[in-house]
């Protein structure tokens, strides 16, 4: 799946840059943004779904640096500065999505290569192959696997906290995600099979986990995902899909609306069609569990309103 993300244009003189960083570094000069040393884990996620979870995995024993984490950037779309490669150099824990999703952070942790660096990468540990859906924060079982492999590698990279990361990973596990996971169960209890609409591919991992089927052709939810133009036989379908009302619910991302995703909103909305909106990053100030929790919420009421039930 090819993804709307920086490449070469913008990778060689960031690369570049943290070169020179480094080689500045080395010689004994400070360098701006240089941890000052306060003993803490300097832990770097490419994406701020992850770096919530790594700071409420980690507490006061790690320092977080969440690169994409302004709720109107597009991820897809981000050109790495050179304050990010900075960070990736600076890391001991790594946390990226995969997948293709973000692949210039594994380009500029190659330019600064350190063999203690440690890694996480919810793609290669979902399973998910290239070209696979790279949503992987909107599938519960990834989201626990994520946890439980960030909440080990603070215990290797820090065994004197080992005790303090197993309770933070209980408390996570059970009482953080206790409602997040009770919603998936109910939503799927009671609405396994109802056919929804998706503007894009965001919403496939989560409408999978809650036993919905997406009737929306693949081809326009990729290419949605993307930033290319659906075929015109893939927007007929979808047309066609909300017109008659085969599609019991739409769901959508609010942060790729695009002009045919507008449409099929809007068509939605005149045939009375819940719709429901999901983003790509948390919105400002909120927490993972509490941002999925209000979306598995809004996603339950619109079902609930569709079917009766």
């Amino acid at each position: 799946m090819k993804r709307r993300s920086a490449t070469g244009r913008i990778l060689a003189p960031v690369v570049a840059a943290t070169v020179a960083l480094l080689l500045l570094a080395g010689c004994g000069v400070p360098v701006p943004g240089t941890n000052a040393g306060d003993g803490r884990l300097r832990v770097v996620a490419a994406e701020n779904v992850w770096g919530q979870i790594a700071s409420e995995l980690g507490g006061e024993r790690v320092d977080v640096t969440s690169i994409v984490a302004n709720p109107n950037t597009d991820p897809h779309e981000y050109e790495p500065t050179v304050a990010d490669a900075r960070a990736i150099a600076d890391a001991d824990l790594l946390v990226l999505n995969g997948v293709g999703y973000d692949p210039w952070v594994s380009r500029l942790a190659a330019a600064s290569p350190d063999a203690s660096r440690a890694v996480v990468d919810a793609g290669k540990l979902a399973g998910v192959p290239a070209g696979g859906n790279p949503h992987l924060w909107y599938s519960p079982d990834t989201v626990h696997a994520v946890a439980a492999r960030i909440a080990s590698e603070y215990e290797r990279l820090d065994p004197a906290g080992a005790r303090y990361y197993a309770a933070r990973l209980r408390e996570f596990e059970d009482v953080t995600l206790a409602g997040y996971d009770a919603l998936v169960a109910q939503v799927r209890g009671r609405y396994a099979g109802t056919p929804v609409g998706a503007s894009e591919s965001i919403v496939v991992p989560l409408a999978r986990a809650l036993g919905l089927r997406v009737l929306t052709p693949e081809s326009f939810t990729d290419a949605v995902s993307e930033g290319t133009d659906p075929t015109a036989s893939a927007k007929s379908e979808a047309d066609a899909q909300v017109r008659t009302g085969a599609v019991k619910v739409f769901i959508y991302n609010a942060q790729n609306a695009t002009p045919d995703v507008a449409t099929l909103v809007a068509a939605a909305r005149t045939r009375g069609i819940p719709v429901v909106t999901v983003s790509e990053t948390i919105p400002a100030g909120e927490t993972f569990a509490g941002w999925q929790t209000a979306q598995l919420d809004s996603i339950a009421a619109a079902l609930k309103e569709a079917v009766g039930r």
